[in-house]
């Protein structure tokens, strides 16, 4: 990111992707608004909770064209690589450091996928994306948190998780830590099922 971010607040910035996505997504603008901007620390505080050894996801608006989710990554913790179904993908991050490795799927059976290019490490307003398969990590190293914000044009329930180690994909069903009253959904994840993507 060349020039200082400018600073808004999370309403405006929702605002400004709901009027981006409402007639259609442009990514280049998406990607223009997002590398230009981190939210104002203050409106982004109510979205801040941390559970030691996880991520947690944060719903901030939800609408049939855009998601928009904070995520709050405890030190060491990661997102093993995973899919966007097909959708496209913003990550930034607002404070901490964050590495995204982004891959290619080569085949599943058996399971091959190639990194594209080497892991990006960044801090506050670094943008990843938009991404169809990555993983991410707060880099263990660091021994402090980390938050996002992401992006995803348009929503969706599940994803498929893909472990190297087993040669296999899993389809997860997506879960949030916490929601805004005003949206009324379920955040409790039924007993078992991870609450994080």
């Amino acid at each position: 990111m060349g020039a200082m971010p400018t600073f808004m607040p999370m309403a405006g910035l929702v605002d400004e992707i709901g009027r981006l996505t409402a007639a259609g997504l442009d990514a280049g603008r998406m990607q223009r608004l997002l590398s230009s901007t981190l939210v104002e620390p203050a409106s982004l505080d109510p979205y801040l909770r941390f559970e030691a050894g996880r991520y947690t996801r944060h719903l901030v608006h939800k609408s049939a064209e855009v998601e928009i989710l904070v995520l709050c990554w405890a030190a060491g913790s990661r997102a093993p690589i995973h899919g966007h179904e097909g959708e496209l993908c913003w990550a930034r991050v607002e404070r901490g450091t964050l590495s995204f490795t982004n891959y290619h799927e080569v085949s599943r059976r058996p399971l091959r996928v190639t990194p594209v290019g080497p892991a990006l490490v960044g801090g506050p307003g670094h943008l990843d994306g938009p991404a169809d398969l990555h993983a991410v990590e707060n880099p263990p190293d660091l021994r402090r948190p980390a938050v996002s914000l992401h992006v995803y044009a348009r929503p969706y329930d599940e994803c498929d998780i893909y472990d190297l180690e087993e040669g296999t994909v899993k389809r997860v069903r997506l879960r949030y830590d916490s929601v805004p009253t005003a949206l009324q959904m379920s955040i409790t994840p039924p007993r078992g099922e991870a609450g994080s993507r």
